[in-house]
């Protein structure tokens, strides 16, 4: 069956389900694999039972009650901490903190023998978070004054738990093992993680919990916070990079040197015992990042994993290139396409660089475009994917959850923006396909359409969750009905899920969970540092005072701050950072909450492929064989739209869906065509000619004011326009043609 499914169209495409494996992930074999399988499986099935409220007693009547098994619904700051203290103890088992070992000739020994004694002060600390859990059970206040809690707390679970932390990373940095291979300082960071979460479940479950950020804080939180912080920011720097992390470093410094900074940077002076008893609570780690990456985006990804799982990505772009390989340029409108699907249910733009644009880049290439144009038009479309309604990536999620608007009504006000962006990219590549005399792929190259039409019940999980949402369902039953669509359907295809390829989906999501966590949580770290100094309030003064001056200068200060806050960062923490900073900004100048964290959002997104830092334009170099630079400017051309749309939203709020069916209406046709002639100017290509510099430029202008979407600038657009194109047809003046100057002589 499987063999006759494969051969029912000229291109079956392949890998694109396949999951990415970075480079310094832990591949295991044998037994120690089907542990870490088992582990990532747990974790992430305990995050959908959790969400749901399931309970194998609740399940079976009380007939079958296992003891030690959490309780659900948890309580919101312990399901967090366990959310963190999983991904913690699953990243450092599963990503390596440095290249590995070719042979066992080239293993380091000493780290791990330094490890074997870095558990021992690991475990006491466990053991003795799990005495005061014993101890509060047993009926002791815990108080943060108690000089013997206090003596505990320091020498007995604080000082144990620092030196196996810091003394563990160091080892690990140190560390070379062979990638099937455990590598023991990362066990050793795992039981840290272990110690950290069960000290502070145990705390908050006191009157302890409401001390935080006072004097009356015990001792302790502030230790585990800090060791936590460690571990975090550790764990972030494997799966993500340094740049969140140097990021992050900047704000922790800022913390204790804020006090000596000139102007709005100022901050009060502050301890760290009382910042860091705070920032391991809601204002800070366990705040808004993590509470939509505890469950909105855990439930995505395992949404994502079990459509991987049952094939149903690579039907995305055998799809796309059904629909649209046949137009010039193929190849590049089958990533516009495939992008976007995939893009949508996809954390990063990176990401989804890798899962689909390793098939897209090779046949761009094949049909004549530049390589580097191959890899910009992919990075481009796999970042669009990030603004794609109803999922976006998960931004929708983390935005619902800031701003309190309820996700159907953010996923109704991305259409209109995500349309303009994608048929952006459209026109851009199709002016240049034009421009090189580009062809389609041929019949023979492409999957049949009709084919592909008679699998469109494939389409039914993202159906089921965009109807559940509309039907008003919560996020979390949407997404599980439509997590259980996707094994139904997989039954009508060679792809049957059965328990083996469930608990296959459920290891593959967790394991794909890792890297989003601890971005979330690394980020909560910087919400963390903006709300206890208070630095984003002033830098809300800061941009009132600039729009006193010109108010197109304040938003065009705050597009550059969201942008270089998000350069080298996945969306969600990209986003998640500016939107602490600069979206209370544009609130206070009386920007409506929507339009204000929407035009945050849109240039954290793009920020990826922003010159210098652009994520998914390196990405995509990496496969394309381009420079990343010059890919990166080439994706910054073929986005530009992206850079100019939010801006929109401040002048003509239609565009958000806000206003009349008319307004709406008219917003929309008005501002696609101003993309077509910004594309059209940007490319020197206009219905069907190349154009001459001096109309290009009338040509942007004109897509400006079409863009704008006001009745009177809607007239000098297609005046412009109308007069570009006269003067193309009738002067017909040459492309290197040059306007002649004369002087009064």
């Amino acid at each position: 069956m499987t063999n006759q499914a494969e051969t029912e169209s000229p291109i079956t495409v392949k890998g694109v389900d396949e999951e990415a494996v970075e480079s310094n992930r832990r591949l295991f074999e044998g037994r120690a694999h089907l542990v870490v399988a088992a582990l990532a499986a747990v974790y992430a099935g305990f995050h959908m039972a959790a969400l749901n409220g399931l309970s194998i007693s609740a399940m079976t009547g009380g007939l079958v009650d296992i003891p030690f098994l959490p309780v659900f619904p948890m309580e919101t700051w312990n399901f967090r901490i366990v959310h963190i203290a999983g991904a913690l103890g699953l990243g450092f088992v599963l990503f390596s903190a440095r290249g590995f070992a070719s042979g066992p000739a080239n293993e380091t020994r000493l780290p791990d023998y330094l490890a074997y004694v870095l558990m021992l002060p690991a475990l006491f600390a466990l053991a003795v978070a799990l005495s005061f859990a014993v101890d509060i059970a047993g009926g002791v206040m815990w108080n943060g004054i108690d000089e013997g809690i206090k003596f505990r707390e320091t020498w007995l679970f604080g000082l144990p738990l620092m030196v196996a932390t810091v003394g563990a990373v160091l080892l690990s940095w140190a560390d070379r093992r062979e990638r099937s291979h455990f590598a023991f300082p990362d066990i050793v960071l795992a039981v840290c993680g272990m110690a950290v979460a069960t000290y502070l479940i145990a705390i908050y479950g006191t009157l302890m919990r409401n001390s935080t950020g006072t004097p009356f804080a015990p001792i302790g939180i502030s230790i585990a916070a800090v060791a936590g912080t460690i571990l975090i920011m550790e764990l972030t720097r494997r799966v993500a990079g340094l740049a969140l992390v140097i990021i992050a470093g900047i704000f922790l410094v800022y913390v204790f040197t804020g006090q000596y900074l000139p102007g709005f940077l100022s901050a009060p002076a502050i301890t760290w015992q009382r910042f860091f008893s705070q920032v391991y609570t809601d204002a800070g780690i366990l705040g808004p990042t993590t509470a939509v990456s505890s469950t909105y985006i855990i439930l995505f990804i395992i949404f994502a994993a079990f459509l991987q799982a049952s094939k149903v990505g690579a039907y995305f772009v055998n799809f796309a290139f059904a629909a649209a390989g046949r137009a010039r340029g193929g190849p590049a409108k089958v990533a516009i396409f495939a992008s976007g699907l995939m893009g949508m249910i996809n954390g990063t733009s990176a990401g989804n660089v890798v899962a689909t644009g390793s098939l897209t880049i090779p046949l761009m290439k094949k049909v004549g475009y530049h390589r580097k144009t191959a890899g910009a038009i992919e990075a481009a479309a796999s970042t669009g994917g990030q603004i794609m309604p109803p999922i976006m990536g998960a931004g929708a999620f983390i935005m619902a959850e800031i701003t309190g608007i309820p996700y159907t009504e953010i996923a109704i006000a991305a259409i209109i923006p995500a349309i303009l962006y994608f048929v952006s990219i459209y026109f851009m590549v199709d002016f240049e396909a034009a421009k090189l005399g580009m062809r389609g792929m041929r019949d023979d190259e492409l999957p049949k359409l009709r084919e592909m039409s008679r699998r469109l019940f494939l389409f039914l999980p993202i159906i089921i969750l965009i109807a559940a949402l509309f039907m008003g369902y919560s996020v979390i039953r949407a997404g599980t009905l439509a997590t259980a669509a996707a094994a139904v359907v997989s039954w009508l295809t060679p792809y049957r899920m059965g328990p083996r390829s469930i608990a296959k989906a459920f290891e593959i999501a967790g394991m794909m969970s890792v890297q989003i966590i601890a971005v979330c949580a690394c980020a909560g770290i910087i919400v963390g540092v903006i709300s206890l100094t208070g630095v984003g309030a002033r830098f809300s003064n800061l941009l009132l005072g600039l729009a006193e001056a010109s108010q197109l200068l304040a938003l065009f200060f705050a597009m550059c701050i969201a942008i270089l806050l998000g350069m080298g960062m996945p969306t969600t923490a990209a986003y998640a950072v500016a939107a602490s900073v600069v979206a209370p900004g544009l609130i206070e100048l009386g920007i409506p909450v929507l339009t204000a964290h929407f035009f945050v959002f849109y240039f954290a997104v793009v920020s990826a492929i922003t010159p210098p830092v652009a994520l998914a334009s390196y990405a995509a170099a990496g496969i394309s064989g381009a420079n990343p630079m010059e890919t990166s400017v080439a994706s910054f051309k073929i986005g530009i739209a992206a850079f100019i749309v939010p801006f929109m939203f401040f002048y003509n709020s239609a565009i958000l869906m806000e206003g009349s069916t008319f307004e709406v209406g008219r917003a929309l046709i008005t501002a696609v065509a101003g993309v077509f002639l910004l594309s059209s100017g940007v490319q020197g290509w206009f219905l069907g000619a190349r154009t001459v510099w001096f109309l290009r430029v009338s040509l942007i202008v004109a897509a400006l004011f079409m863009i704008e979407g006001g009745i009177v600038s809607d007239i000098i657009g297609i005046g412009l326009a109308a007069g570009t194109l006269l003067i193309q047809r009738l002067v017909k003046p040459a492309p290197g043609a040059v306007l002649p100057v004369r002087g009064p002589d």
